[in-house]
């Protein structure tokens, strides 16, 4: 049995990811740390929380005694380190949470992994850190030893938190490992992001707000295939190194947007075209060669089929939206008690 800490699994890519564990690793221990910030649901981790093998604790990763407690009652195996402030407007509005979360917070954990002797520390960052892309260059794409120019506060909160591993595993000898991944999408996404926040304004026929012009380019990668990349990295990949995840499908967030129009069977009328976000990054794409090459890894899902699945999983599961739309979820998440 390996024991895994995944802090934000209550959040989307966390959420799944510990249900991919529960699926194909049910011998293994999963502990989720989880604030329940406003991005973060409960409700998500119902189904988890009916096995034997995993448990739930509500708690803040920049407060170190909560954090070493934790450590010290489990002793976790391997740390899969999700949670995060990442919604770059909300950045833009606040960054100060965004540094004392990605940056203070990662520390705290890093600092426990040394203290409790955790095998693996692996960090879920993102492609943002790189910057961006002219829109006219498609021959270029983002690659493991590209240079990091974040644009925003949350971007620069995440490069940070990665030198910071970086310089955990060079000064301390703390065996780490990064992913860097491409936009996700897919079930329990909260509605603040593009694709879950265009289909629930579409089923409610509001207007769907679309940044500037709309031709900014991003690089789908569904949530499952991800969480798939994340499981090889941690098993198999080599302490030290940085892993690039990508769909290597990309698409403007205009045409996204028409297609998910289309898909609900609403009319393109329905699109507002907003001032555009301040340093908005124009263009993202991912080279996963580094993946592909050593793991064997290829996204399974493509944009078209995981876009339909995923329109039908809200369809589904509206009730869950609902809860999220208004704002139930949050008295929910106040309920659980704090470590």
């Amino acid at each position: 049995m390996t024991k895994l800490l995944i802090t934000g699994g209550a959040g989307f890519i966390g959420s799944n990811f510990i249900y991919y564990q529960l699926k194909h690793h049910p011998q293994d221990r999963l502990i989720c740390l989880d604030q329940l910030t406003y991005a973060g649901n409960i409700q998500t981790l119902r189904a988890a929380m009916k096995q034997p093998q995993f448990r739930f604790v509500k708690g803040d990763i920049a407060q170190r005694e909560t954090v070493f407690s934790l450590f010290a009652e489990e002793k976790p195996d391997i740390v899969i380190h999700f949670a995060a402030e990442s919604h770059v407007d909300r950045s833009i509005a606040d960054p100060g949470i965004f540094l004392r979360t990605n940056v203070l917070g990662t520390q705290v954990l890093m600092d426990a992994c040394l203290r409790y002797g955790v095998l693996r520390f692996h960090q879920v960052s993102t492609d943002e850190v790189y910057g961006d892309l002219p829109l006219e260059r498609t021959d270029l794409s983002f690659v493991e030893t590209t240079p990091l120019c974040p644009s925003s506060p949350y971007s620069a909160s995440k490069a940070a938190a990665d030198l910071l591993v970086g310089a955990y595993g060079r000064t301390y000898g703390l065996k780490t490992t990064i992913s860097r991944c491409s936009n996700n999408y897919g079930p329990y996404q909260f509605p603040e992001k593009l694709i879950p926040l265009m289909i629930t304004k579409a089923l409610s026929n509001e207007p769907l707000p679309v940044y500037g012009t709309g031709k900014n380019v991003r690089d789908w990668l569904h949530v499952e295939d991800h969480c798939a990349a994340i499981d090889l990295i941690i098993r198999h990949g080599k302490p030290g190194e940085i892993y690039n995840v990508g769909g290597k499908q990309e698409v403007s967030n205009l045409d996204v947007v028409k297609t998910i129009l289309q898909l609900l069977q609403k009319p393109e009328s329905l699109i507002s075209f907003v001032a555009d976000r301040p340093g908005h990054d124009l263009r993202y794409a991912i080279n996963p060669a580094k993946m592909e090459n050593m793991f064997g890894w290829q996204p399974q899902i493509s944009f078209s089929d995981g876009l339909r699945q995923t329109i039908a999983w809200y369809l589904e599961h509206q009730q869950w939206l609902d809860h999220i739309v208004s704002n139930r979820y949050r008295a929910e998440n106040d309920a659980v008690p704090k470590a």
